[in-house]
């Protein structure tokens, strides 16, 4: 049992240089290198440990309300004239678990995670769900050791330029999603998909969708997958129906619908 002690105490040495070294990185000191650690210290590793070692779940729960936060007080100042939908839609890219994973990777911060045998030997340390988890698990720790304002300072120098990015790119990358919300406001029902026609080999196959709202075809997309057709005929159902003229024939039509019943 003695050896086993200095053994733990070895791996303790161990790990506390690599965490000083990751400070380094970060620019932060912890007043608890405990918090540190734990926001670094996966489920399946904290399952295999022989003594009781807190994951980092609970740290994530909270990171990821600190950055929520901080990201909307950031983008509400930012974009003085933007609508709640629009500052939304920005803040989902945003804070996504691509972007959070991207920053992560940019920390290394997959070098750090303690991870269960299983998990290490199938990539968890280059899995975008884990890099995403820590990384909202050390915006936690952060919040805790050393207040928000620490928290945000952090956070903000490293999404400032992806939410620069995403608000250039405009946001609306998820048509489907737009158009559905677009229909829904409008009582019109959900939006139907359908194939109308495939072409090509098995591996190099084109899909055309079309996309229907009340029955009325609103656009065709085509993509290499049924996926990509989809939002490409969403994404001209949009453009038509929220252009000026759009609106008037469809309202016209749908007026035409309510007064003409059939006898």
């Amino acid at each position: 049992s003695n050896h086993c002690k200095m053994q733990s105490q070895m791996i303790n040495t161990r790990r506390e240089k690599h965490l000083q070294e990751l400070e380094k990185k970060l620019g932060i000191t912890f007043l608890n290198k405990s918090l540190l650690n734990q926001s670094l210290t996966h489920s399946s590793y904290a399952h295999e440990a022989k003594e009781k070692i807190f994951d980092n779940e609970r740290l994530e729960f909270l990171g990821d309300a600190v950055i929520k936060l901080a990201t909307s007080e950031s983008l509400y100042n930012k974009f003085p004239t933007h609508s709640e939908g629009d500052l939304t839609k920005i803040r989902a890219v945003a804070i996504s678990d691509d972007i959070l994973a991207g920053v992560a990777k940019k920390l290394k911060l997959g070098e750090y995670i303690l991870l269960g045998g299983n998990e290490r030997r199938t990539g968890g340390a280059e899995r975008k769900s884990n890099l995403a988890n820590a990384f909202e698990a050390l915006i936690g720790a952060i919040y805790l050791d050393a207040g928000l304002g620490k928290a945000r300072d952090f956070l903000l120098e490293l999404l400032m330029p992806e939410i620069e990015k995403i608000s250039k790119v405009g946001y609306i990358k998820d048509f489907k999603s737009a158009l559905q919300e677009f229909v829904q406001k409008k009582k019109w029902g959900l939006p139907l998909y359908h194939v109308v026609k495939e072409a090509g080999e098995r591996h190099r196959k084109t899909f055309w969708m079309e996309v229907k709202v009340r029955g009325q075809r609103y656009g065709i997309g085509r993509g290499g997958s049924k996926k990509e057709a989809e939002q490409a005929a969403a994404k001209i159902a949009l453009s038509k129906l929220t252009r000026p003229q759009g609106r008037i024939k469809s309202f016209i039509s749908s007026v035409g619908r309510r007064v003409i019943k059939p006898k």
